[in-house]
C-alpha cells in the first residue's frame, strides 16, 4: 500500500513531497501577529497609567445625594409608611376608648394621635435626608484633598439639605402643634 498523494493534475512536482506536507501542517506564526500583541500590551499598559491620573469615581456620592434629595421629597409629600403607621396609630387609639368617651378624647383618638405619628415618619425620613446630604458633602474634606465633588453632586446634597430641613421644620410644627391647632368639641370646658 502506497501512503504517498498522488499530484492533482495541475500541481508541480513540490507539493507532493512529505516535506512539504509537514511545513504545511505546522504554520508557524507570523511576525505580523506578533507586533498585533505588542501594540496591545503597550496599549493596556498606556490604559493602565492614566488610570492613575484620573481623578477618583464619584459614583457612591451621587447616589447617596439622590437618595438624600429622594428621602426629602417623601418627607415632604408624605409617604406610604406614614399612611400605614398613621391608620395604625388610629385604630390602636380607637381601640383604647370606651363608648362613654367625651368628644375631646374621641378627636384625640382619631385626629392627633394618627396626626403626630405621621409628622413623626416623616421627621425621620427628614433627619435621614438631612444627614446623608451633609455627609456627602463633608466626605471630600476627610479624603484626599485633590478630591472635588461634580458640580451636580453638590447640587443634589444641597437640594437635599434644603429639603430635610424644610422636612424637620414641618416635622416640628406638626408634632407639636404649631402648624394647626387642635380641634375642640363645642361646648366641652377648655
Amino acid at each position: 500500500m502506497d501512503t504517498t498523494k498522488t499530484p492533482a493534475p495541475n500541481a508541480s512536482e513540490a507539493d507532493t513531497t512529505p516535506a512539504d506536507l509537514t511545513k504545511a501542517e505546522t504554520p508557524e506564526p507570523a511576525e505580523a501577529d506578533t507586533a498585533v500583541t505588542d501594540e496591545v500590551t503597550d496599549a493596556d499598559l498606556d490604559d493602565e497609567a492614566f488610570a492613575e491620573d484620573r481623578e477618583p469615581g464619584h459614583v457612591g456620592s451621587a447616589a447617596s445625594a439622590i437618595v438624600a434629595a429622594g428621602l426629602g421629597v417623601v418627607a415632604l409629600s408624605g409617604s406610604w409608611v406614614a399612611g400605614i403607621v398613621s391608620e395604625r396609630a388610629s385604630v390602636a387609639a380607637r381601640l383604647e376608648l370606651s363608648q362613654a368617651a367625651d368628644a375631646n378624647a374621641q378627636i384625640a383618638a382619631q385626629f392627633v394621635d394618627p396626626w403626630h405619628t405621621t409628622a413623626m415618619v416623616n421627621g425621620i425620613f427628614s433627619a435621614l435626608a438631612l444627614i446623608i446630604a451633609i455627609f456627602v458633602l463633608a466626605l471630600p474634606a476627610f479624603s484626599s484633598p485633590e478630591r472635588i465633588l461634580p458640580t451636580w453632586v453638590r447640587s443634589v446634597s444641597w437640594a437635599g439639605i434644603g429639603l430635610g430641613a424644610l422636612g424637620v421644620l414641618l416635622f416640628v410644627l406638626m408634632y407639636f402643634d404649631l402648624l394647626l391647632a387642635i380641634p375642640k368639641a363645642a361646648g366641652a370646658g377648655a
